[in-house]
């Protein structure tokens, strides 16, 4: 279940009360005339199933109570109500694979913002992913790929995409090719100065590293695994299932791949930076490919629930 919060302008207010009734898998309707003062207006509270959430939150908005009041959307982690077991009952389709569209633009939006913090992560996350590739240690390689924060400005070119918002999408392209862009500048000058400390050499760089030379040197299986990880990804995203998004981080080398790009060019090393940047593009590409056709997928299995539900009136 879900709970929204709303101020509600108070001309508006029994049509927000009449769209919310009439809505399927809606419970716990509460009105407070006049208790909003900023802005100002009613305060109305109700519970609605996941499944029937992004029905009410168009209806909503709609009603331009984004503009003129507010809507919140939480979680509720329990509920124990049997009215509100009877309105998920009711609503169309299972919870699981509802999408609030509403909910996954606003989290990618967040995600997928440019900031100092973002290129901070980004930037520490391949020099960290360096320290992996020139001792061969795989430890360092799933570390670093858990601290990357690429999955957000992914998943916001996936959303922007499907949702054909070209802000979205524009905004977290630039964010994902900034952040890697400062990340592989940012860790050549981290080489050079571990070299000058006798930390990193190119003997360590050119020699087997049977644990970490997967990464410059992509085969088909890169590809396939980042489209299972860009499924995974964006399932654990529309279905709140954020646990999962560590297997996907560390499922992909596409961090790993600008760390060893970065080393790589620091020592003239172009074989293995151009191997490293193939293996990064067909990580991206794959991601990307692959959460766009889960996204419009998801949006087909919807409409077919809820068409077999409009038909029969069962789920």
């Amino acid at each position: 279940m879900l709970h929204l919060r709303m101020i509600v302008p108070a001309e508006h207010t029994e049509a927000a009360v009449q769209l919310i009734e009439k809505t399927v898998g809606t419970t716990h309707l509460v009105v407070l005339p006049g208790a909003a003062h900023a802005p100002s207006g009613d305060l109305v509270l109700c519970d609605v199933a996941r499944e029937a959430g992004n029905e009410l939150l168009h209806g909503l908005r709609e009603l331009k109570i984004d503009q003129e009041g507010s809507i919140a959307l939480e979680n509720i982690d329990l509920s124990l109500s049997k009215r509100a077991d009877e309105a998920e009952k009711e609503a169309p389709g299972e919870a699981a694979d509802a999408v609030l569209w509403e909910q996954l633009s606003e989290a990618t939006h967040e995600e997928s913002t440019l900031s100092v913090t973002y290129c901070a992560f980004m930037i520490l996350a391949t020099m960290i992913a360096a320290c992996g590739v020139v001792l061969d240690n795989a430890i360092l390689i799933v570390g670093a790929m858990a601290v990357g924060p690429e999955f957000g400005p992914l998943a916001g070119v996936c959303t922007g995409v499907v949702r054909r918002a070209p802000r979205l999408a524009a905004r977290s392209l630039i964010a994902l090719l900034v952040g890697f862009a400062a990340a592989i500048a940012a860790t050549t000058l981290f080489s050079l100065g571990m070299d000058a400390l006798d930390l990193f050499s190119m003997d360590q760089l050119d020699d087997p590293r049977p644990n970490t030379s997967f990464i410059w040197q992509p085969d088909p299986f890169s590809f396939v695994v980042a489209v299972l990880a860009g499924v995974a990804g964006v399932l654990s995203l529309t279905s709140s299932k954020s646990g999962a998004l560590v297997g996907v981080a560390i499922s992909v080398t596409t961090v790993p791949a600008a760390a060893n790009a970065a080393v790589a060019l620091s020592y003239g090393e172009f074989g293995q930076m151009w191997g490293s940047a193939e293996q990064l593009l067909l990580n991206l590409f794959g991601i990307m490919l692959a959460g766009v056709l889960t996204l419009y997928g998801q949006k087909l299995l919807w409409r077919t629930q809820r068409g077999h539900w409009s038909r029969t009136g069962k789920r």
